[in-house]
């Protein structure tokens, strides 16, 4: 057994097993940091619960009661919105341990959008750069899969172990978004809207980390860390994080400072550019 998952054994002794015991559950799979590698000893169990058809939600409360030392509500799928779909935060043994829906059918539709350059980035509560759909197969590409999984999800998995090139290509043209950002930042510096141009320039960052995970074939799921992780990547440049955070730190209501910010993140974005294009 992998020893992420033998570590959420010995916290929650048949957990797993009784939540894949559940109506309409069709595979658990550990997701997150730690089937990452970047987890630290206090960082959440994140257990992707993939289902079809109906949910019995109540035998997931009746669990979630039996487990966690904290009172936890779990959602009917749709209660965290269109692509959280659904969960519960538990505690269990000090330790939170997260479930989060996934719908199986709507994960393969996503799969087969990725494999032809097709995805989504909409509003989702939790999720400041917006959900961007494709994060549905990197979190089961990513995942550690327990022996729970049936055939079609293990099978997705495999697909999914290689990156689409259609997705690639989709993703790097994305980039034009993060010069559009820059670019209409400018336009609140008269103001001194500092948000708007916060706002703008944290767009452009994220569309260039896509752009850059797009570009190597490697999943990113998450906002959280994104800049650190597309740091790591070659057309990343030197600094590209520091360069990033500097342009953060010198945002404040002036309008030179806020200038050169617009000006900081333009450059960041056009060297990124340069180095895809190579």
């Amino acid at each position: 057994m992998d020893d992420q998952l033998a570590a959420l054994e010995a916290l929650a002794p048949g957990f797993v097993d009784r939540i894949a015991g559940v109506g309409g559950v069709e595979g658990i799979a550990l997701g997150g940091s730690r089937a990452r590698g970047t987890h630290t000893e206090t960082s959440d169990f994140d257990l992707g619960v993939y289902y079809r058809g109906g949910l019995d939600v109540a035998a997931l409360q009746a669990l979630a009661d039996a487990y966690s030392e904290v009172d936890t509500t779990v959602t009917e799928h749709g209660g965290w919105g269109p692509w959280m779909d659904g969960g519960a935060w538990l505690v269990i043994g000090g330790t939170p341990v997260d479930l989060i829906y996934r719908n199986v059918d709507r994960v393969a539709n996503v799969w087969s959008d990725c494999q032809a350059g097709r995805y989504t980035n909409e509003m989702q509560t939790g999720h400041p750069l917006g959900f961007w759909s494709h994060a549905y197969a990197g979190e089961l590409a990513l995942a550690i899969p327990t022996d729970t999984m049936s055939t079609r999800l293990t099978d997705l998995r495999a697909e999914m172990a290689v990156y689409p090139a259609e997705l690639s290509r989709s993703l790097v043209t994305r980039l034009w978004e993060a010069g559009f950002a820059s670019a209409n930042a400018k336009k609140a510096v008269p103001k001194l809207d500092v948000a708007y141009v916060a706002g703008s320039l944290f767009r452009a960052a994220g569309v260039t980390a896509h752009a850059l995970h797009g570009h190597a074939h490697r999943w990113l799921i998450n906002e959280k860390g994104a800049i650190a992780s597309a740091a790591a990547l070659p057309a990343a440049g030197p600094l590209f994080a520091e360069r990033i955070a500097d342009v953060f730190v010198s945002l404040r209501p002036e309008a030179d400072a806020l200038e050169q910010a617009c000006r900081d993140m333009q450059s960041i974005v056009d060297d990124v550019a340069a180095n895809l294009s190579k």
